[in-house]
């Protein structure tokens, strides 16, 4: 137990980071070595993606806090815009762990693999959509809230690889969309961990301390150590080469989506 605990907290220091550095979700990290680490420890196979996500997301609530106060320091964060979006976001997170929660685990790890390989190219290409447009109105607010809160809420990230896109496509700057995506990425926590606790209260096989699809131990272990992290991550965004470190970061995600492709077979 206590080495499971150590490599949780290795999690957390690594998600933290990339939270603040990169402005790409924890989870994406946090999920496939969760559920290396609940596989390994003997969990039921059919809970270990349930689990994973709703633990990602509920650890996430603690590294958004971290790293969005480290970029409000640096005047970063957008608060028009997350006024704006958050409702849609909350909206869209909730029924997406819904869903999520209903769908099995082999549909939940090929959907996550899919998204390694779409934020990999991401990552690796580097490329940013043209700034060809303003912030829409409300309604239009509400659904890219809407479909980025369902999305994240399927793979158990805080939705900086769809939100940083699409405030950049909107002609937000690029600091401020990375410390604006962090502050969004406490809403998408907090309903998606609302959603995967609700939905997975009293499912049979649960191993102990979990409060739904949630457990405890790692979400401890996981937010104890990101939270200190992630203000580190945030002050390397202002002064490391970004576009190298997100290459490094792409092969990884294409190695890691590999590993988990091999296993659904």
């Amino acid at each position: 137990m206590f080495t499971a605990y150590l490599i949780y907290c290795a999690v957390g220091a690594v998600a933290g980071v990339l939270a603040g550095l990169l402005g790409v979700g924890g989870g994406v990290v946090i999920v496939p070595m969760l559920v290396f680490v609940f596989s390994s420890r003997g969990i039921a196979s059919d809970l270990t993606m349930h689990l994973a996500l709703g633990t990602s997301l509920a650890s996430i609530i603690f590294t958004s806090i971290s790293s969005f106060m480290a970029h409000h320091r640096r005047d970063a964060v957008r608060w028009d815009i997350v006024r704006r979006i958050v409702f849609g976001i909350m909206t869209g997170t909730f029924l997406g762990s819904c869903l999520a929660s209903a769908l099995s685990t082999g549909v939940l790890k090929a959907f996550f693999v899919a998204f390694l390989y779409f934020v990999s190219i991401q990552l690796l290409t580097d490329r940013k959509p043209d700034a060809s447009r303003e912030l829409p109105g409300r309604c239009g607010m509400f659904i890219a809230g809407n479909t980025i809160g369902f999305i994240s809420s399927l793979v158990g990230i805080g939705g900086g690889s769809l939100s940083v896109p699409f405030m950049l496509w909107c002609n937000v700057a690029v600091h401020r969309a990375i410390g604006t995506s962090a502050a969004i990425g406490l809403p998408i926590a907090a309903a998606g961990a609302a959603g995967y606790i609700f939905n997975g209260w009293g499912t049979p096989g649960l191993p102990q301390y979990s409060a739904g699809y949630v457990y405890l131990p790692a979400l401890f272990g996981i937010a104890a150590i990101s939270i200190l992290t992630a203000p580190l991550g945030a002050a390397l965004a202002h002064r490391l080469p970004i576009g190298m470190l997100k290459k490094v970061f792409g092969v990884l995600l294409i190695l890691v989506g590999t590993r988990m492709l091999i296993g659904l077979f």
